[in-house]
């Protein structure tokens, strides 16, 4: 099974995030392809059999506005039935924008698998143990 975990990462904590959600789904037999968002295109999406998305929380409370949420919006129609876990990294707030975004791919028809993960600024060991568990959810929800 292929699974393509795509993010956007202005500090390196959700690129912290991604590259344990990525090990995983690895530990589970899925190959990865591990991409920040600027590198990967609709076809990574469309080809995989499962996706993994990252973006930090950004101002109040959105997505990256000049690369992730583009890409986000590209997958509207392309995610149908198409298991998806959700992660990022936040400052402040209380994680509306991830709710958000698990809305959003529910409306796009994404079988999202569990609530999106966020973590307070800089992972610690146990959140990315988390993001593997997340990683391995998301192979055994294909």
């Amino acid at each position: 099974m292929k699974i393509s975990v795509i993010y956007w990462s202005g500090t390196g904590n959700t690129e912290a995030m991604a590259k344990a959600v990525a090990e995983g789904a690895e530990a589970q037999g899925a190959a990865v392809t591990l991409l920040s968002v600027d590198q990967a295109s609709l076809e990574d999406v469309v080809n995989a059999d499962a996706i993994a998305l990252g973006c930090p929380s950004m101002g109040a409370e959105v997505l990256e506005e000049s690369e992730m949420e583009p890409f986000v919006e590209s997958l509207e129609g392309k995610v149908n039935g198409k298991a998806t876990v959700l992660f990022g990294s936040y400052d402040w707030g209380n994680g509306d924008w991830m709710k958000d975004w698990e809305g959003r791919m529910d409306g796009y028809g994404a079988k999202v698998i569990g609530e999106g993960l966020i973590v307070n600024l800089t992972p610690a060991d146990s959140d990315l143990e988390d993001c593997r568990n997340l990683g391995a959810a998301l192979v055994k929800g294909i």
